[in-house]
């Protein structure tokens, strides 16, 4: 059988992989802080006897594009968002760290800072604890300072510091629960050159139109990697007749 079919084939399940890479980001084109996931092709060349006439492709993946968000003012206290490069670090369930631009905050049930899904955040010492009937305030280096409601006028309290980082991009990996961590596994540094922007949040940077535009092309390959299989199939048929006609 024509090795067009294993070619065909190996095209159309990646352009399947890369559909749904595109699915992704669009399904996460409103997600505070969201990282658009990219994907690309790459051919292979089949090693066989004869000429290398045949090529199969497989999905590479690049990483994510990491160009930043717009921000969006929100005017709320416990809204951050980062201005430039940097991320805010979150603890994961099994305790090891990992980093998201996620930065709507809000105090967990336990007094615990944490963000709109529930990750809690790392501060310099550890996670950050909020008192009862405080009022919260960020800062630009990611101190967080309290003021008791009970008092007139209220004393500040300084509770700690966000654990902000600026690892290098390319050894940043996204993890299966969609946030970042570096590759070798190991904690990044601290970077205090780090801000923030109160009252604020980075939308994704996922483009919707370029996403839409990306999943028409791909649905039109898919459908050109179909035609192939058909025309591998009828090659097969027709050379079976001539095959049952000489003998």
């Amino acid at each position: 059988m024509d090795r067009m079919i294993y070619t065909a084939m190996s095209g159309a399940k990646h352009i399947l992989e890369q559909q749904a890479t595109n699915s992704h980001n669009l399904a996460n084109a409103t997600s505070t802080g969201f990282r658009a996931q990219l994907d690309s092709f790459r051919a292979v060349p089949v090693v066989s006897e004869g000429m290398p006439t045949r090529a199969f492709v497989v999905d590479s993946t690049v990483g994510a594009d990491f160009s930043p968000g717009v921000l969006q003012q929100t005017g709320r206290d416990l809204d951050v968002a980062i201005q430039g490069k940097g991320w805010l670090t979150v603890i994961r369930p099994d305790g090891s760290e990992a980093y998201t631009r996620n930065g709507s905050l809000r105090v967990s049930e336990n007094g615990l800072l944490q963000n709109s899904t529930g990750q809690i955040l790392m501060g310099d010492g550890g996670p950050i604890g909020i008192p009862p009937d405080e009022t919260i305030t960020v800062g630009k280096d990611g101190t967080i300072s309290t003021v008791s409601n009970n008092y007139e006028p209220g004393a500040v309290n300084i509770l700690g510091r966000l654990r902000l980082v600026n690892p290098p991009e390319e050894m940043l990996v996204r993890g299966k629960d969609g946030l970042f961590e570096l590759k070798n596994g190991q904690p990044a540094a601290i970077d205090p050159e780090v801000q923030l922007v109160g009252g604020a949040l980075e939308g994704s940077n996922v483009n919707v139109v370029e996403a839409m535009v990306n999943m028409i092309s791909l649905a039109r390959q898919f459908d050109f990697q179909m035609k192939l299989l058909e025309k591998a199939e009828n090659n097969a048929n027709k050379a079976s007749q001539l095959l049952s006609l000489s003998s």
